[in-house]
């Protein structure tokens, strides 16, 4: 049995770590940290285990074999990296942070001291593109030449722990980076998984179009990003995040290859519908993907806890999201200078 610790207990912890937690049989969540005392002693009260008054005081216990860290961006590395060198695993929520920097220094703990380093990429996992990355394998619509993918919704300030427009994620001292680092990181780490490619250039705008904080001015951090990416193997595309997609939320990915066109979760019924060249139409009926609204399990804590139980190395490790990470630093810098950035 996994003895697990909860550092931050914010929406994220609420909703997917902790539920997940409960539903494997292989774990318990014993330990709560958050820098609002009153938020961790009431998950302990309501789902068994201790309240922390600090980090250092969870991490110090020998008992708590692993950690889910669900702090504000800015505190993911410093969070993963003390309880690395605790001697726990870590589950980290994306981003991985917020430098470049930070994130290889978080790789480099994990493999020095031989620890797990699991990043919650969730979007691998989801049904529908683990079956498209198949049927991609099998050559159903060829050699893919060009892509979109999306990932927007109407911003997190009406999911946040603290709703509104005082919302952490519009913080730049906490979050430091917007809708391109929320739900960017997403849709980067996905094509590249999809396609089995990695990003090598980008060129990117990235803007604060729209949201405001509680003062009324626009916030410090961005609400919406395109980029041009270019992958090795002469493919590119686009991927767009948006946190001012008020009508409905679009989670799409959209691949277009030499022998037809393949669209995932574009449509309500089929979340993956293929058109072939000769105009066949084929349509999958495989799931539903989650959203912020429609809550399912990710997958991510059942690979987290397989991974450390049968020490094998994470699916989503820490150095296979660095590419991406690298991706969404470069796009950031392209965008400030103007200018197509080689990763």
């Amino acid at each position: 049995m996994l003895r697990i610790g909860i550092i931050g207990c914010g929406k994220i912890a609420q909703v997917r770590h902790i539920p997940e937690y409960q539903e494997n049989p292989n774990t318990e969540v014993v330990g709560y940290y958050d820098l609002n005392q009153e938020r961790a002693s009431a998950l302990a009260n309501q789902f068994g285990g201790k309240a922390y008054k600090s980090l250092d005081e969870l991490l110090a216990n020998p008992e708590i074999d692993a950690v889910s860290v669900c702090v504000a961006n800015i505190g993911h590395a410093e969070a993963s990296i003390k309880a690395l060198q605790a001697g726990k695993h870590v589950l980290c929520e994306k981003p991985m942070s917020t430098t470049l920097k930070d994130c290889e220094a978080m790789v480099h703990e994990a493999d020095k001291l031989g620890k797990k380093l699991f990043i919650d990429q969730n979007q691998r996992l989801a049904k529908a593109h683990i079956r498209a990355k198949e049927l991609l394998k099998e050559g159903l619509i060829g050699e893919v030449l060009t892509f979109r993918t999306s990932f927007g919704h109407g911003g997190p300030e009406t999911w946040s722990i603290d709703p509104g427009a005082a919302t952490w994620f519009f913080d730049r001292t906490k979050s430091a980076m917007g809708a391109m680092a929320d739900l960017g990181v997403h849709k980067t780490d996905l094509i590249q998984y999809l396609l089995d490619r990695k990003v090598v250039a980008t060129t990117a705008q990235i803007k604060t179009l729209d949201k405001v904080d509680f003062s009324g001015k626009k916030i410090g951090v961005d609400d919406n990003a395109i980029c041009i990416y270019e992958m090795d193997g002469d493919v590119f595309g686009t991927m767009t995040a948006s946190w001012t997609y008020y009508g409905e939320e679009d989670n799409s990915t959209v691949l277009y290859g030499t022998k037809g066109i393949m669209k995932i979760y574009d449509d309500p019924k089929y979340s993956i519908k293929v058109v072939l060249r000769n105009g066949e139409k084929i349509n999958y009926e495989v799931d539903r993907i989650q959203t912020n609204d429609k809550q399912t399990s990710t997958g991510i804590i059942d690979q987290f806890v397989q991974c450390i139980t049968e020490d094998i190395e994470p699916q989503i490790s820490g150095r296979d999201v660095l590419n991406a990470m690298k991706a969404v630093f470069a796009s950031i810098r392209s965008s400030e200078e103007g200018k197509r950035i080689e990763l």
